[in-house]
């Protein structure tokens, strides 16, 4: 049987602020019926469910709840205000999970088991919501993982889920790298790195992404530092026409990927 809490200063309450906030690093905010059924789905491991009385009576939310309180340590019901105070959005989703963070080390990324492995560095990006956006489309284009340099927005925070829609909870993931940490493991691991540099020669096209590859992508407004482009193997660009001086870093990071499943025989 559910909990219900009535006092915004309920401990559990409490908790699920810090958890918002990043003060609880060993679990994440999962908001919204979609995420949370995604994090069912994906077998996170589902410490607490918060949930209001109203999104109870919605068949979607009942299902989801019947099953989630199966795996859940603890369920709680509470009025929408009540939710408020503890909700990411202006908007209460109605339900709010409190999960373990996903394992995120260098050992998720299997990639010796794999033929000709395709990857993604995210590096120095510091908008969660666009770092959300380039795991959902690494795995739409079937990309065997993710490195999220230290440098760069938590991959697992409230807004980043938002962004990836579930992704976060299946694609493989090595948060909290060194760039160079990350280029050293490539390299290690007969896997070649390729930049997007707006200064580069190559266009994205005309390089093989059939062969163990790493695409990484650096900061929107900045780029990559010189030295961080001349660290890579490679670098490409994307052509733009008119005054068009760069591209939002999700967008290219999507465009480069589905040319790089495009030759592999992915899609298309």
């Amino acid at each position: 049987m559910p909990t219900v809490i009535t006092s915004r200063d309920n401990s559990l309450l409490r908790q699920a602020r810090g958890v918002r906030d990043g003060k609880i690093p060993e679990l994440i905010f999962v908001e919204g019926l979609r995420l949370c059924e995604e994090a069912l789905r994906s077998g996170l491991s589902i410490q607490a469910v918060i949930y209001s009385e109203e999104i109870a009576q919605k068949e979607r939310a009942t299902r989801l709840l019947a099953n989630i309180a199966a795996v859940s340590e603890r369920l709680a019901s509470v009025s929408e205000k009540l939710l408020a105070t503890i909700s990411y959005t202006k908007t209460p989703q109605g339900i709010v999970a409190l999960a373990r963070r996903p394992n995120s080390g260098p050992e998720e990324l299997a990639v010796k088991s794999l033929e000709a492995p395709l990857l993604v560095i995210v590096h120095g990006i510091n908008n969660p919501a666009n770092v959300g956006a380039i795991l959902r489309s690494a795995e739409a284009a079937g990309l065997a993982g993710a490195i999220v340099t230290e440098s760069t927005a938590d991959p697992f925070s409230a807004k980043a889920l938002r962004g990836a829609m579930g992704s976060a909870f299946r694609l493989p993931i090595w948060a909290g790298a060194s760039y160079a940490e990350a280029l050293t493991w490539c390299a290690e691991s007969d896997i070649k790195t390729v930049c997007t540099d707006v200064g580069a020669v190559t266009s994205y096209t005309e390089i093989d992404w059939k062969n163990s590859k790493a695409l990484i992508v650096g900061p929107e407004a900045s780029g990559l530092t010189r030295e961080e482009v001349a660290a890579a193997d490679e670098a490409i660009k994307i052509p733009m026409h008119g005054e068009v001086e760069s591209l939002n870093v999700a967008v290219a990071t999507g465009i480069v990927l589905y040319e790089a499943a495009r030759q592999r025989g992915q899609r298309g």
